[in-house]
């Protein structure tokens, strides 16, 4: 990221949103990087003070970058930049707001992909049967295990020698196994939770174990700005959890050093070296299960959405359904209102003899 001369200025607005707006640390940076980008572009242009700056000069900046941007990053940016001359008027930075009327471009209005519920089923079904497969495995590992043991010198017993190359590739394939098991096991519970709650990818891998309340069958989730709430999930949703809790979670655990240890020690998912899982393995784990699925590609956010549509179709209030994802807005729940109205057309065009 390059520096400017003004990254003074953009370090008080971003603590300044820390503080008061409590914005999440993808957002903070978010920003940052777009302010950044913005006055990198006008130091260029030989601008060496922010009150030189017009509207024109803003709106020639939207321009350049929207050559490369979609239109859901330029609002972003435009936001961003929005508020950071909000800010620079309102505390003496600069003598007047060149961005009060500069204007956030529209986005168009696209629904959202989601499966259909049978889709989703058969997701979770064959997650679920993954796991059944990889405990039952037997020697699915031994073919990869048998070379990595170390050679045994010449001086040795022969007996000794027999036994020392029977022995390590099988506890290798053992081990192997069981960390296979392992993470089917954490798989189908990142699913499970993921539809049955409709919570956030960013949310889920920032979840400890405390969050989870087994007894009321609740998670509580701390969503964009810190805000917390609490989420019902289903019984399916439990049994996955229970079983990786109690058998695939140790398994991972013990192959992390101890530092990571110390920092995932409280973590609900773990990766495969021990530490607290990310949110790039988290989407794979869905992008993957989809495609053994036969299902179409999908990722979390997409589950999310597929989530909020079914709670929708099952009749669920509206405003249950902000509350549980964490709108802020009903206008962005009611996107899913139009995608079940979606599905109903396509429903009675097919089955309904005078659609």
């Amino acid at each position: 990221m390059s520096s400017t001369q003004f990254d003074g200025d953009i370090d008080s607005f971003v603590s300044y949103l820390k503080s008061n707006r409590g914005l999440s640390a993808n957002t903070l940076k978010a920003y940052r990087a777009d302010l950044t980008a913005c006055l990198h572009l006008f130091e260029l242009r030989g601008v060496t003070d922010l009150n030189e700056i017009t509207l024109d000069d803003l709106r020639s900046w939207m321009a350049v970058e929207s050559r490369d941007h979609a239109r859901s990053s330029m609002a972003r940016k435009t936001v961003a930049v929005r508020g950071f001359f909000a800010w620079a008027y309102e505390h003496g930075v600069t003598n007047t707001d060149p961005a009060a009327t500069l204007m956030t471009p529209s986005i168009p209005s696209t629904l959202p992909a989601v499966l259909t519920e049978s889709q989703a089923e058969q997701l979770l079904d064959v997650a679920e049967q993954a796991v059944a497969t990889n405990q039952y495995k037997g020697d699915g590992g031994a073919a990869a295990a048998s070379g990595s043991g170390k050679a045994v010198g010449k001086t040795a017993d022969k007996s000794a020698d027999t036994v020392n190359r029977s022995e390590a590739p099988a506890r290798a394939d053992k081990r192997d196994n069981a960390r296979v098991t392992a993470e089917s096991q954490r798989n189908a519970a990142i699913l499970e939770l993921l539809y049955a709650t409709g919570i956030r990818v960013a949310e889920l891998v920032s979840m400890d174990i405390a969050d989870i309340d087994f007894s009321n069958r609740t998670i509580k989730v701390t969503g964009k700005g810190n805000k917390q709430r609490v989420v019902p999930f289903g019984l399916p949703a439990q049994r996955a959890l229970e079983t990786w809790l109690e058998q695939g979670r140790p398994v991972l655990a013990r192959t992390a050093t101890d530092a990571v240890k110390s920092r995932a020690a409280n973590a609900l998912f773990l990766g495969a070296r021990g530490g607290r899982i990310d949110q790039r393995i988290a989407r794979d784990i869905v992008h993957r299960a989809a495609r053994e699925a036969g299902v179409p590609d999908i990722s979390p956010h997409a589950l999310r959405h597929s989530a909020a549509t079914h709670i929708l179709d099952g009749g669920a209030d509206l405003r249950e359904v902000q509350e549980m994802l964490g709108h802020s807005s009903l206008k962005t729940t009611q996107r899913y209102t139009h995608v079940s109205i979606e599905q109903l057309k396509n429903r009675y065009g097919q089955a309904f003899p005078r659609a």
